[in-house]
């Protein structure tokens, strides 16, 4: 999905430094109403140190009227990396986004997708994918 996306023209790939140090990167589309963050990714001896509620504070900051989206692994008990999974949850409600009870698949993963900015839409973020992949990529997406 990434690199069918990455070929758009609204797509942003932004990378962060603390000085001349490279601490972590954000990949994300976005449209009129909506960012969805497809990818992001902070330095992993940086961990814990607040780049990564930095990166998000920065888009929040950039486009303040716009509903933000992220898709992660669902906490799912008997994943192997159930603990990763929930500390990656427990991240973004730190930082402002909330459930939305929507599941989404793509590319026949199944992850869980949470907001902040805004309240979630399932038709236009569905339209959002439909858009932006010129009609090639139709996500499934459903209450939990």
């Amino acid at each position: 999905m990434m690199v069918l996306m990455s070929k758009l023209w609204n797509t942003q790939f932004l990378s962060f430094y603390d000085g001349d140090i490279p601490c972590g990167f954000i990949y994300f589309a976005v449209n009129r109403k909506m960012i969805f963050i497809m990818f992001l990714a902070v330095d992993e001896s940086l961990r814990t140190k607040g780049y990564g509620s930095a990166i998000l504070k920065e888009i929040k900051n950039r486009y303040p009227d716009k509903k933000i989206m992220v898709s992660i692994e669902p906490c799912d008990d008997s994943a192997p990396d159930i603990e990763v999974r929930k500390r990656r949850k427990a991240f973004y409600r730190k930082n402002g986004y909330s459930e939305t009870g929507y599941m989404i698949k793509l590319s026949g993963v199944v992850q869980e997708i949470m907001i902040t900015n805004g309240d979630f839409d399932k038709k236009e973020f569905l339209l959002f994918f439909i858009f932006y992949s010129n009609g090639t990529v139709w996500p499934k997406i459903w209450l939990k």
